[in-house]
């Protein structure tokens, strides 16, 4: 018994450890604190992530995010094309997207998009 809540303290100290990790902390190569930094690389959508995934150096959090802003707006872009007349659906999805990503980000959470946040990820490292 005492063994099993032993374990059980292991474990939930090494998800603690996991999600500090998965959290930002410090400051970015561009000065600014990282979660601040990877506000900013949604903030204008496909321009803030592309400058913001250029200009970092060190930072993996801040080129995770801008990498997914990047990715995430590049598809909302280009299906906003694609399906015009759906734009008033798609508008204001998006616009939700939006602030909900810039969010995470702000609150230092690596929040990854189901089926674009591994990819953007495994960009994001690859890509240095």
């Amino acid at each position: 018994m005492e063994e099993e809540k032993n374990n059980e303290g292991e474990k939930a100290e090494a998800k603690k450890k996991q999600e500090s990790k998965e959290k930002s902390s410090g400051k970015s190569s561009t000065g600014l604190d990282e979660n601040v930094a990877a506000f900013l690389s949604y903030l204008l959508g496909l321009i803030t992530g592309v400058l913001f995934f250029v200009v970092e150096k060190k930072s993996e959090f801040v080129k995770f995010h801008a990498m997914q802003s990047l990715i995430t707006f590049g598809i909302v872009w280009i299906i906003s094309l694609v399906l015009a007349p759906l734009s008033l659906i798609i508008g204001p999805l998006s616009l939700l997207l939006w602030v909900f990503l810039m969010y995470k980000a702000y609150k230092g959470e690596k929040y990854k998009i189901p089926g674009i946040g591994d990819f953007a990820e495994k960009q994001a490292k690859d890509l240095k």
